[in-house]
């Protein structure tokens, strides 16, 4: 309780700093909301070019991405500033936190809680409540549940990629452009649909990064749609486990990390 009591007053103390600027911290707020408007305005500009693209129409597209930009959002409000590691690896300042008797990484998290990301949540939500009415469901108990936990489960995934890359930071200080790829990148691959992609590329990215199942493969579930590319019908319920899984390699690669670091001595 008492390790809780303190992560509370760190976030809070966030929060009092953030809204000190009312001004400065509105038009962040707005600002920042920019990145995934327009991640919905590409596909839909792609869309005025064709009618449907992999073997999906627009509501279709547009469900796959929603889930990818809202459960994205919340993983970049929660972790996203785990990103900055490396600028305390290379000042020294993380000795600073580990000498204190909290966890390393939820300190680091609330050191600069983005506070100003808010409304991207916000955005990414109100987009999947929109495509899901574009789009004919056939409600069942089992995708009222899908439809809650795949969000969850993209931001948990994309949570695990964001530590994971950062973690590089303590082997390679200037790892901050390859973690990008993967966040980022990963990201706007998962936005669309997976059948637009080489199967090479496909291969990698989608089955063995399992990033097919952040919002492909539940898109097709809520969807009711066999996969053109062969998975069974249960792949689209798989997202849990596999953000599970993700979660637990971040675990394990942030645990290496931290043990072995080496303070700069500055």
């Amino acid at each position: 309780m008492g390790e809780l009591r303190a992560y509370v007053a760190l976030a809070g103390a966030q929060a009092r700093s953030a809204f000190s600027y009312r001004a400065s911290f509105l038009i962040e707020l707005v600002g920042n909301v920019g990145a995934t408007v327009f991640d919905v305005l590409s596909v839909l500009v792609l869309f005025r070019a064709t009618d449907r693209i992999g073997g999906f129409d627009l509501p279709e597209a547009l469900l796959m991405t929603s889930i990818t930009s809202s459960g994205f959002a919340l993983a970049d409000f929660a972790v996203g500033n785990v990103d900055r590691l490396k600028t305390y690896v290379r000042a020294g300042t993380l000795d600073a936190v580990l000498v204190r008797p909290l966890g390393a990484l939820p300190q680091l998290l609330l050191m600069d809680l983005p506070m100003r990301k808010m409304l991207r949540v916000v955005f990414g939500v109100t987009v999947l409540a929109v495509a899901l009415g574009l789009n004919d469901v056939d409600w069942t108990p089992a995708r009222v549940l899908l439809v809650t936990l795949a969000p969850l489960s993209c931001a948990v995934f994309m949570g695990s990629i964001f530590v994971i890359s950062a973690s590089l930071a303590f082997w390679w200080v200037e790892s901050g452009e390859i973690g990008s790829a993967f966040t980022y990148g990963g990201r706007d691959f998962a936005s669309y649909p997976i059948t637009v992609y080489g199967p090479a590329f496909r291969g990698l990215f989608a089955y063995a990064l399992g990033f097919a199942f952040v919002a492909y493969q539940p898109a097709l579930a809520l969807l009711g749609r066999p996969d053109p590319l062969g998975l069974p019908a249960w792949a689209g319920f798989a997202s849990p486990l596999v953000a599970i899984g993700a979660a637990t390699v971040a675990t394990i690669v942030w645990r290496i990390g931290i043990r072995q670091y080496r303070s700069t001595g500055s």
